[in-house]
């Protein structure tokens, strides 16, 4: 069956204000086609097999009585309390256990029939025996009380809910910033002992360089003062030596002078006219003794001079190696 031959069996349906749809053996209830006709604001869907009530028929908000009684309804939609002009509800023999708890927003609900409904036990003991008119109305008016106190019920529970959620996502923001404030002090900690650390490696560094400084001058000045050892020894060596090699000197000169004077003497005496003084008598006598004893001992001598020379040359050799040591 097509759309628009529901809508026209739909208007076959129509009697005024009033649409009924009892009967006609539904599983479930034809929402977009009653919400074209927004005039029809009572609906009897009684006698049928709906076991559910779409979410769509909440948006059916010009419907003023419903009967839906003697189907297989086993819950409603939870926004049921949309139904702001709804004034008439009849849900008798369902198998309803509960109410959603938007019903308590049905203000304008005058009658209800929840009888023949395995309802649990304080929704059943506020809706009564709904036998008349006047039990039906109280039903409404209990009912609806009854709602009101789960709802609030329900907003209380939700508001600790909320609550508690709240206490928690402060204590889970305490905590996270608790855990940032630790994570910030452990990395100004780490910061502090880094810095600490390359300070400790600095001071290390600069007095190592000191040491060798330090170690180096001490070495400059130990060299130093062992040049100035070896300089003052030197030194002190040269001025003991040079005593020693100007009193040989002295001494050798005063012996060759001796000889040069007396050979002048000798030469005097025997070349020149003074020969025949008396002072030179003994000269040339002397001098003619020296020469034939010299001629006697020419070999030992010879000998003689040979050891001197010898004795004269290491002893100028000693005193040089003196000097140089």
């Amino acid at each position: 069956m097509s759309k628009n031959s529901k809508v026209l069996n739909l208007k076959d349906k129509i009697s005024g204000n009033e649409v009924d749809l009892s009967l006609c053996n539904l599983t479930e209830v034809p929402v977009r086609e009653l919400a074209l006709f927004t005039k029809a604001t009572v609906v009897d869907l009684s006698c049928n097999n709906i076991t559910s009530l779409p979410p769509e028929f909440c948006n059916l908000t010009h419907l003023v009585k419903v009967d839906l009684s003697k189907n297989q309804l086993t819950c409603l939609p939870d926004d049921l309390g949309n139904l702001a002009s709804l004034q008439h509800l009849d849900l008798y023999n369902n198998k309803l256990t509960v109410l959603p708890v938007s019903v308590s927003q049905l203000r304008s609900l005058k009658w209800l029939d929840l009888k023949d409904n395995p309802l649990e036990a304080g929704l059943a003991k506020a809706a009564g025996d709904c036998l008349d008119e006047k039990q039906c109305k109280q039903c409404a008016t209990k009912v609806l009380q009854h709602m009101r106190d789960l709802q609030d019920e329900v907003d209380r529970v939700r508001a600790k809910r909320l609550l508690r959620e709240k206490e928690l996502e402060r204590k889970r923001e305490v905590k996270q910033k608790e855990r940032e404030a630790k994570d910030k002090e452990a990395r100004k900690r780490e910061k502090a002992e880094e810095k600490e650390k390359r300070r400790k490696e600095y001071n290390a560094q600069m007095a190592a360089a000191a040491a060798r400084e330090q170690q180096k001058k001490k070495n400059e000045e130990k060299k130093k003062k062992n040049g100035q050892a070896a300089a003052d020894k030197k030194a002190a060596v040269q001025k003991t030596a040079k005593p020693r090699r100007s009193l040989v000197g002295l001494m050798f000169k005063l012996l060759l002078l001796l000889l040069l004077g007396l050979a002048g003497v000798a030469a005097a005496c025997r070349l020149t006219d003074l020969q025949k003084e008396a002072v030179c008598v003994p000269v040339n006598v002397a001098v003619d003794d020296g020469l034939s004893w010299a001629k006697e001992q020419e070999v030992v001598v010879r000998q003689l001079v040979q050891n001197l020379s010898s004795a004269a040359k290491e002893f100028l050799e000693s005193t040089q190696q003196a000097s140089k040591n």
